[in-house]
């Protein structure tokens, strides 16, 4: 009888034998990002220039049997290990780069999002700024009308009171007895 692959109660989740490979992908990038940082700083030239003079020194001063790479064959070994040193390294400053290229990416995504919002609500001001102006001179033409209409009403009341004058008193104007 065959067990089933269910998960164990007695292990929180996410801990057993299967890990993430992102976690160790992640920690290679950022070794390799370590790698390029290291190799592109003053110190890092400093120090392998010195490792180089002194092994070149080291292989032509001192006495035959403490020699341990020949000068009359240009120094076979120092060579290797510099191009070993290379052969590495070109590959590991790649990866870095193309982390970060991936890094870049995201960020321009972002900020094209951020543009396109900025747009957007820069877009929706303008808008809002047209129509408050758009209501405040329709406003102010509305007072201007309504200024005249009340001198017109004002002019048309005096002359019905005028009117009324000459005519006398209404019939519903009459005391009362």
């Amino acid at each position: 009888m065959a067990r089933s692959r269910s998960p164990r109660l007695d292990a929180p989740l996410g801990r057993g034998t299967s890990r993430p490979r992102a976690t160790s992908r992640d920690r290679f990038g950022r070794f390799t990002e370590w790698v390029a940082r290291a190799m592109g700083t003053p110190a890092f030239l400093l120090i392998l220039t010195l490792f180089c003079v002194l092994w070149i020194c080291w292989n032509t001063l001192l006495p035959n049997h403490l020699r341990f790479d020949d000068a009359a064959l240009g120094f076979t070994a120092l060579t290797l290990m510099l191009s070993l040193q290379a052969s590495y390294a070109a590959p590991l400053i790649l990866l870095a780069q193309n982390r970060q290229d991936d890094r870049d990416r995201v960020q321009i995504e972002q900020d094209r999002q951020r543009a396109e919002r900025n747009l957007a609500d820069t877009e929706y001001l303008a808008r809002e700024i047209v129509a408050l102006r758009m209501s405040l001179e329709e406003r102010n033409a509305q007072v201007v009308t309504r200024d005249v209409l009340r001198q017109e009403l004002k002019a048309l009341l005096a002359e019905l009171g005028e009117h009324d004058d000459a005519d006398g008193p209404r019939s519903n104007d009459r005391p009362s007895s």
